[in-house]
């Protein structure tokens, strides 16, 4: 696994996929943060750190609105082999207005729509609709 982040999205729509309730996923700092910012967009329901042994897991419940998945689907920007930087005046809305963007700035992470309101650019970790 070279890419945790873009693991983590993609168990999320292939659980998403079967109708699935939650996903799990191995817990770092980052997938916490970004699980926070889907949970405040409503693009999941909750995210919980737990134990499965000695693994410590992101239990994420997933949010369907009659049986549609709330991530219909995402896009990863930054990869590890080439980062992406936009600066404020460079991001853009995601799909109308209707995706959002997950930006990774010196303040920590946020939105496309926070980072615009606090004029801050950084890395554009994915965006997802």
């Amino acid at each position: 696994m070279t890419d945790p982040i873009t693991d983590m999205l993609n168990q999320i729509k292939n659980a998403q996929a079967v109708q699935k309730t939650e996903a799990s996923v191995p817990l770092s700092k980052l997938k916490n943060e970004i699980a926070g910012i889907l949970v405040k967009e409503g693009f999941i329901t909750e995210a919980k750190k737990a134990t499965k042994g000695k693994i410590k897991i992101l239990k994420i419940t997933l949010k369907y609105d009659n049986e549609v998945p709330a991530i219909t689907g995402f896009k990863r920007i930054s990869k590890p082999g080439q980062r992406i930087y936009n600066s404020v005046h460079e991001i853009r809305k995601v799909r109308g207005g209707y995706g959002i963007s997950i930006i990774s700035t010196s303040k920590g992470l946020m939105t496309n729509k926070d980072a615009r309101y606090k004029k801050m650019g950084g890395e554009v970790i994915c965006q997802i609709w």
